[in-house]
C-alpha cells in the first residue's frame, strides 16, 4: 500500500465521502463560504493553509485543517504568553501551525474522515505530516483547538507527539425534556426564575418581541440587517468584523437547512437586533448577534431565552450560546471543560508549557467546580 501526504492551499480539493453534513462545522458549505468570501485571505491576518491530506493507494482518507499563522486572532485559545516568553529567550514564535474551525469556538472534531476509516489508524501518519511542516518553515509549535473528547483521547493515546492538554471552561445548557420554556422556568430556584421574568419583562416594556426565521426563508434584506447588527458589535471596539456580508450570504444559499436567524422588533416595525444561530441534529450553536442600539436584557433574550425556547420546541437536547461569559451560569447554562492540545518543537520549552498548563488545570478544575455548586437548579424537594 502506498502511502502519501499532500499539504492543500483550499479544501476544495477534499473528495466529497471526506465532508461531514453531521456538524455544519465540518460542512463542505461552511468551509467554502470561509474560503470564497476571503475570511481566511484578509491582508491584515491570513491564514496560510497548509491542510494535511493522506491518501492510500491514491484514495483520500483523512485531512487534517491546518493553517501556518504569524498571529492569534479568531482562535479563542490565547497563548500569546507563550509567545512573549518564547521570543524574549530569543526564538520565533512565528510562523505556528493551527488546526481548529476559524472564527469558531465549538467544541467538535477536527479531523475529516472518509467512511470506515478508523481516527486512531491515520492519526500518527497526519502528525507525521505536521511536523515535517513544521520542519520546513521552521515552526515553532502546533495547536490544536476545541477537541471533542473522542478526538482528543486518539490525539492523547497515539503519543505520535508529546502534548500538552489545556483546559478551559465554557457553558453549555441541556435540555431535560422541558415541556417548555415555563416548565424549564420552574426548575429554576426562585431566586433565578423571578431574575428571567425580570429580565424578559423588562424587554417586552420596550415593546420589542422576537421572532425566528428559518434559514430557507431568510431573504436578502434580513441578511442585510443581520450584518448591519453583526458588524456594530465590532465598530463599538473599533474593529473590523472577521467575516463579510457575502460568507453569510453564501451559506444562506448552500446550507440553509443548518441555520436559523432570530429577529428582535419594535412594535413600531423597527427592527433592532437579530443572531445568527447553527442547528445540527442535537444542538443548537449561537454564534453571531448585534444590535442597532443599547436595549436594557435584550442581549439575555436574543441569545439565550430564546434560544432556550427554540431548542426546546425543536427537540434539540443541547444549546450552545458560545464561548466565554460567565452570567451565562445564572441563567441555565451548565459549565463544561474545553481541551486544547499543544506541541512545541524546542523540547525545553514545551516541557515549560506542560508544566504551566498542569498548574493551570488546577485552577479550571476549580472553577468548573465552583461554578457547578452556583447553577440555579432547584433541588430536589427544596421547594414547591
Amino acid at each position: 500500500m502506498s502511502v502519501e501526504i499532500r499539504y492543500l492551499t483550499t479544501l476544495r480539493e477534499l473528495d466529497a465521502g471526506l465532508w461531514s453534513e453531521r456538524s455544519p462545522f465540518l460542512s463542505k458549505a461552511f468551509w467554502l463560504a470561509l474560503e470564497d468570501s476571503g475570511a481566511l485571505s484578509a491582508p491584515q491576518q491570513p491564514w496560510f493553509a497548509k491542510h494535511v491530506l493522506l491518501s492510500h493507494d491514491g484514495v483520500q482518507i483523512a485531512c487534517l485543517p491546518l493553517f501556518a499563522k504569524a498571529h492569534h486572532q479568531g482562535e479563542y485559545v490565547f497563548d500569546q504568553g507563550w509567545a512573549d516568553a518564547y521570543m524574549r529567550a530569543g526564538g520565533d514564535y512565528y510562523p505556528r501551525l493551527v488546526t481548529c474551525v476559524p472564527f469558531t469556538p465549538v467544541i467538535g472534531a477536527r479531523v475529516f474522515l472518509a467512511a470506515g476509516v478508523a481516527l486512531n489508524d491515520v492519526l500518527s501518519d497526519l502528525l507525521k505530516g505536521v511536523q515535517a511542516l513544521a520542519l520546513r518553515l521552521n515552526a515553532s509549535s502546533w495547536h490544536g483547538l476545541f477537541l471533542d473528547d473522542v478526538q482528543r483521547d486518539a490525539f492523547v493515546q497515539v503519543q505520535q507527539l508529546p502534548l500538552a492538554e489545556r483546559f478551559g471552561v465554557q457553558f453549555l445548557w441541556e435540555n431535560r425534556s422541558y415541556a417548555d420554556f415555563d416548565d424549564f422556568c420552574a426548575h429554576l430556584t426562585t431566586k433565578r426564575r423571578k431574575m428571567v421574568r425580570a429580565e424578559q419583562r423588562k424587554v417586552r416594556e420596550q415593546a420589542i418581541s422576537c421572532a425566528f426565521i428559518e434559514g430557507a426563508n431568510i431573504a436578502r434584506d434580513d441578511w442585510a440587517f443581520f450584518y448591519a447588527c453583526y458588524a456594530a458589535t465590532y465598530k463599538i471596539r473599533g474593529r473590523e468584523p472577521y467575516l463579510s456580508l457575502a460568507f453569510f450570504e453564501q451559506l444562506g444559499q448552500t446550507m440553509a437547512h443548518q441555520l436559523v436567524l432570530e429577529v428582535a422588533t419594535h412594535e413600531s416595525g423597527e427592527r433592532v437586533a437579530a443572531a445568527l444561530f447553527f442547528k445540527d441534529a442535537h444542538t443548537l450553536y449561537g454564534r453571531y448577534w448585534g444590535a442597532l442600539y443599547d436595549v436594557s436584557c435584550l442581549h439575555f433574550e436574543v441569545c439565550y431565552y430564546q434560544g432556550i425556547a427554540y431548542a426546546i420546541a425543536q427537540g434539540l437536547r443541547y444549546f450552545d450560546p458560545g464561548t466565554q461569559g460567565e452570567h451565562k451560569l445564572a441563567r441555565g447554562f451548565a459549565p463544561v471543560f474545553t481541551h486544547s492540545l499543544h506541541w512545541l518543537a524546542d523540547a525545553g520549552f514545551m516541557r515549560a508549557v506542560q508544566d504551566f498548563v498542569a498548574r493551570e488545570r488546577h485552577g479550571v478544575s476549580g472553577y468548573l467546580a465552583e461554578c457547578v455548586a452556583n447553577l440555579p437548579f432547584k433541588l430536589k424537594d427544596s421547594e414547591p
